[in-house]
C-alpha cells in the first residue's frame, strides 16, 4: 500500500515542524443587578466596530506588527456597584490659577456608571469654593443640583469622623507634607466612618517614597475594611489629559517609586482617581503612574491600539487594569513561538499544508520528488456560477497580496502566482460570500467566516487522521516482512 502524497504531505507537517494556524456596546455592567445608570458607552464605530476592523481576516496576523490582530471589539467593564449616594472630595479647589472642576464633571458624568445624588466638596475655604465651581458650565451639565460645599475646621484638615457621616465613597487628595502619614490618616478616619464604603486616595508630588513605608501605608488602607484604590504621581502639570501614554507599577514596591523628575497631567491623574474608583478592576489597587514618551514603548503601542480599536477611556484603563502588557506580550511571544520564520515571509495560512514553502519541504524530505497540488483537481466543466466566484476569488487573492506585501508580510521572492495559491480555499471562501451578496442575500458575514474556518479545521483534522492510518498500515506491513517468504521459504534456506 502506498502513502497518499496528499496525506504525506498532512503528516510531515507533525514531523518537520509545518506552520501552525493562527485563528484569530456598552462600556459597563454592573456587579450587582445591573441598572440604567451603569449601561453605557456604546461604540461610536457601531456594532462593525472601528474602521481597524473593517479589513480582511487575513490581515497581518503578528499582535506586534498589527495589535487589532490581538485587541478584541469593546466590551461593557465592570462597574463597582456601590457607587452611589454621596462622594466627598477633599484636598482640591484652593488655587486661584485653576477651578479644579474637572474631577466634579467627571463624577457627575451622564455616561459614567456613578450615580451620586450629592458630590460634596471638602474645602478650606467655602466662600472662595463656590466662587470657582458654581459655573455656568456647572448649570448646564445638572452639576449645581448635586454640589454641596463643607468647610474644613482648619487650612489643610482632613474631614472629622462627623463630616464624613452619609459619605459613601471618599476622594482624598493628598498633596504635600508627610504623605505616607497622611494616607494613615485617611484609612483611620474612613475605618470608623460607617457610612463610608469607598476610599480613592490620589498622592501627588510623591518623589522617592521609602518603600517599607509605602507598604505600611497601602496596610492600613487594607485593615480599614473598605473598598480602597491609590494612585501615586509625580509633579502635576497643565497639559490635556490622555495625550502621553502611561505605565503604571504596584505602590510599595522597588519598581514603583517614583524618580524626583517624574511629572503628569494634572486631568489625566483625575481621569485616574475617577476611573479607578467606578471601575471593579480598580478595587484593592496601589499603583504608581509615570507618563511615558517612547512611542515605540510597549505601553504606548497598547494604549494607542485600544484607543484606535474605539475603546472608551473606562474600557482601555479596565484593559489596562486587568490584562496590560502583560498579556500583549504573552500574545506577542506564543505568535513568534508558533510562527519562527514571520521574518521570513512564512505566515499560518488557513490551509498550512498548502503554503508553498510547506511544499517545498516536503518535497525536499521526500528526495525532490513533487508533491502533487491538492488543488490539481480533475477539470470539470464550470457553470457560470462557478466561473464567477473564482474571478471574484482570484481579485480578492491579487488584492490581498498587493497588501501583504505594501506591509511586508510575505516573503520577496514569493510570487503573486505562488500567493494566489495558497490562500485560494480562502479567496474561494470571499468569492461564494461577495457573489450571494451580489446577488440580494442578506448574510452575516462573520457568521460565514467562522463556519468556513470550522470546515477548514474539519479537513485538516480529517487529512491527518487518514494520513495516520496509512502510515499504520505501511509499519504494520513493515513489520510483518520479518516472516517467510511469499514461496513459503525462509531467506536462510
Amino acid at each position: 500500500m502506498k502513502l497518499s502524497t496528499s496525506c504525506l504531505a498532512v503528516l510531515s507537517a507533525t514531523v518537520v515542524g509545518s506552520v501552525t494556524s493562527f485563528i484569530p456596546a456598552p462600556a459597563f455592567t454592573s456587579r450587582g443587578v445591573t441598572t440604567d445608570s451603569t449601561v453605557l458607552y456604546i461604540s461610536s464605530w457601531g456594532t462593525k466596530g472601528p474602521p481597524s476592523r473593517w479589513t480582511d481576516a487575513t490581515e497581518n496576523k503578528n499582535p506586534e506588527d498589527n495589535i487589532q490582530s490581538y485587541l478584541k471589539a469593546p466590551e461593557p467593564v465592570e462597574a463597582r456597584d456601590n457607587i452611589d449616594e454621596t462622594v466627598l472630595v477633599s484636598g482640591l479647589v484652593k488655587s486661584k490659577e485653576r477651578t479644579d472642576q474637572f474631577i466634579f464633571d467627571l463624577l457627575n458624568h451622564e455616561e459614567s456608571a456613578f450615580a451620586f445624588k450629592k458630590i460634596v466638596a471638602f474645602v478650606d475655604d467655602e466662600k472662595f469654593a463656590k466662587k470657582r465651581l458654581l459655573s455656568r458650565s456647572a448649570r448646564y451639565t445638572g452639576l449645581l443640583n448635586k454640589l454641596d460645599f463643607v468647610e474644613a475646621s482648619a487650612e489643610g484638615a482632613l474631614p472629622t469622623a462627623a463630616q464624613l457621616d452619609g459619605v459613601k465613597s471618599w476622594v482624598a487628595v493628598l498633596e504635600d507634607g508627610d504623605l505616607i502619614e497622611k494616607v494613615k490618616s485617611v484609612a483611620a478616619l474612613a475605618k470608623d466612618a460607617s457610612s463610608l464604603e469607598n476610599i480613592s486616595v490620589l498622592l501627588t508630588n510623591a518623589y522617592s517614597l521609602d518603600t517599607a513605608a509605602s507598604e505600611s501605608a497601602v496596610q492600613a488602607l487594607t485593615d480599614s475594611g473598605k473598598e480602597f484604590t491609590l494612585v501615586a504621581v509625580g509633579k502635576l502639570e497643565d497639559h490635556d489629559e490622555g495625550k502621553i501614554p502611561y505605565r503604571f507599577k504596584d505602590f510599595g514596591t522597588d519598581d514603583g517609586v517614583l524618580p524626583a523628575d517624574a511629572i503628569f497631567s494634572r486631568n489625566e491623574a483625575m481621569r485616574m482617581i475617577t476611573e479607578t474608583l467606578q471601575l471593579n478592576a480598580g478595587v484593592g489597587k496601589a499603583l504608581s503612574f509615570t507618563e511615558v514618551y517612547d512611542v515605540n514603548a510597549t505601553e504606548a503601542k497598547l494604549i494607542k491600539g485600544l484607543r484606535e480599536a474605539g475603546y472608551a477611556r473606562p474600557q482601555e484603563i479596565d484593559h489596562m487594569l486587568r490584562n496590560g502588557v502583560e498579556a500583549y506580550q504573552k500574545a506577542i511571544d506564543e505568535f513568534r513561538e508558533k510562527n519562527p520564520d514571520w521574518g521570513k515571509g512564512v505566515y499560518a495560512t488557513e490551509a498550512w499544508w498548502e503554503d508553498p514553502k510547506f511544499k517545498a519541504s516536503v518535497e525536499e524530505a521526500m528526495g525532490g520528488k513533487k508533491t502533487p497540488d491538492i488543488l490539481e483537481l480533475k477539470v470539470e466543466e464550470k457553470d457560470e456560477r462557478t466561473l464567477e466566484i473564482e474571478k471574484i476569488a482570484t481579485e480578492w487573492a491579487k488584492r490581498e497580496y498587493f497588501r501583504q506585501s505594501m506591509a511586508g508580510t510575505v516573503d520577496e521572492e514569493m510570487t503573486e502566482e505562488a500567493f494566489i495559491e495558497s490562500v485560494w480555499d480562502r479567496a474561494l471562501h470571499e468569492g461564494d460570500v461577495k457573489y450571494r451578496q451580489m446577488k440580494g442575500e442578506d448574510l452575516d458575514e462573520e457568521a460565514e467566516l467562522l463556519d468556513f474556518k470550522a470546515r477548514q479545521e474539519r479537513k485538516q483534522q480529517a487529512m491527518l487522521k487518514k494520513a495516520k492510518e496509512e502510515l499504520k498500515e505501511i509499519l504494520d506491513e513493515v513489520d510483518g516482512g520479518d516472516g517467510p517468504n511469499d514461496d513459503g521459504s525462509d531467506d536462510d534456506e
